[in-house]
């Protein structure tokens, strides 16, 4: 495949995170860029105002004629989708150039020096750190990140002259075997996506086949206690607090945020402030001031970096905070996301009641992990469930948010989402979490506002 051949470029599926940043790519290149999403958000208005054409219709005859031209069309699409989707069925069927996503990024990212950083959980942040650690240095890079990033308000940064590509390397559908980094991070091999690997032991041996595709003389990076084999000495352990080739020490919190001391292998880089709250956050940040060590990345540079980063959009993303009351919103949907975020924002907040909305993702998740689901959110003073949001799951038999609330121990209510803004009316919060990564998101702006509105009565 040559770019170069293809003058347009339709998505299928273009308002997912990892397939807009891709748009946006081509779309700075010059090509055209249409295409298909199931539902209006925040992310495909930006891709409007940006020049990229986007039909809500999955109808064939809703794609533009030039898109119909099959010698110059490439088109891209995500696994997400159903396979019996009209456009991407006609594009099949008609022999267009159909790539998944993960392929598309895989040729992109082959000419470059690729840092492919996966996990089932915090690979976002651990993106978007390094991305702006990368940024703010010497070395610069290119980025396609699985999150807005607050700093640069996209999910794409460009460079003209960094040889650097920094990727999310995501493991639904085995996306990330179509990478071949020079440098790969693992932060998590937690139990998930099981629809997809049926159990454990088959996500770890994907992740092992992640690793095993490390260029030759590449370098990997993962969180201590994970069992992965790299065949160069060149393998490194980070954590947050127990010894490893790099972690934190004295770490302090100071005014909501952390400090701390990173011991790595060359020495000890002191007083480092992170401008981002969270524990885990501040682990999230040890993982990408590993890359950067490792890539030549100066101490200066990282603690200048670390101190001015802005987060990523829906990632302990404030959206209140003041001495009245604290509202976050988080992409958290996963229990052990649960947990550490949870953990997170009571460790910042010990004598605050904490209340906590959650939708769960998926049945086939919400059915795997209902019991984990409820231990995680027992933490919370007062739960708000929501429905199953489904994404791309037919419903099953028997799954449904029940599941988790029957373990609940703590006050808890189950609730429509229509529901949701009448129900908050009534009450009064300290700290308010939003939680869970289906369409939660559409919720937040109007909760934002409710309760703005009541703070200044």
């Amino acid at each position: 495949m040559r770019i170069r051949d293809f003058d347009n470029v339709y998505f299928v599926g273009i308002g997912g995170i990892g397939m807009s940043a891709i748009a946006r790519y081509f779309q700075s290149i010059g090509k055209n860029v249409f295409g298909y999403d199931r539902t209006q958000t925040q992310l495909t208005n930006e891709l409007l105002a940006e020049g990229i054409g986007i039909t809500f219709q999955q109808e064939v005859d809703k794609i533009p004629e030039i898109y119909h031209s099959k010698a110059n069309t490439l088109v891209v699409y995500t696994p997400a989708i159903p396979a019996n989707h009209p456009q991407l069925t006609y594009f099949q069927e008609q022999q267009f150039t159909c790539k998944k996503r993960s392929q598309v990024l895989g040729f992109l990212s082959d000419c470059l020096h690729g840092i492919g950083i996966a996990g089932t959980h915090g690979k976002t942040t651990v993106t978007t750190i390094t991305a702006h650690i990368f940024k703010t240095s010497v070395l610069d890079c290119n980025a396609f990140l699985g999150g807005i990033s607050q700093n640069y308000h996209s999910n794409l940064l460009l460079s003209k002259d960094s040889p650097w590509v920094i990727l999310e390397a995501d493991e639904f559908d085995r996306s990330f075997l179509q990478l071949h980094p020079m440098v790969a991070v693992v932060t998590s091999m937690d139990a998930d996506h099981l629809d997809i690997y049926g159990d454990k032991g088959e996500l770890e041996k994907s992740f092992q086949s992640f690793v095993d595709q490390i260029k030759k003389e590449g370098i990997l990076i993962r969180k201590k206690g994970l069992e992965l084999r790299h065949n160069s000495n060149k393998s490194f352990t980070y954590s947050l607090a127990e010894k490893a080739d790099y972690y934190a020490e004295n770490l302090k919190l100071i005014e909501g945020f952390y400090q701390f001391d990173l011991v790595h292998p060359q020495g000890i880089i002191k007083d480092l402030l992170f401008s981002y709250p969270g524990k885990i956050n501040v682990e999230n940040a040890i993982a990408a001031s590993a890359v950067a060590l490792v890539c030549g990345v100066e101490e200066q540079e990282l603690k200048k970096a670390l101190s001015t980063f802005k987060g990523v959009r829906r990632r302990f993303d404030y959206q209140i905070r003041n001495e009245k009351m604290v509202f976050i919103d988080d992409y958290a949907h996963h229990p052990k996301e649960l947990w550490e975020s949870i953990s997170s924002v009571k460790e910042l907040y010990p004598n605050k009641k904490i209340t906590g909305i959650f939708q769960p993702h998926l049945y086939s998740r919400t059915r795997d992990f209902a019991d984990e689901f409820a231990h995680s959110l027992n933490l919370l003073d007062e739960v708000i469930l929501l429905d199953i949001y489904p994404a791309r799951e037919a419903s099953i038999e028997g799954v449904s948010s029940d599941l988790i609330f029957k373990n609940l121990t703590n006050p808890s209510k189950l609730c429509q989402k229509e529901d949701l803004l009448h129900l908050l009316e009534e009450k009064e919060f300290e700290v308010l979490l939003t939680l869970g990564a289906g369409d939660i998101d559409k919720l937040v702006q109007p909760i934002k506002n409710l309760i703005s509105k009541r703070l200044e009565c």
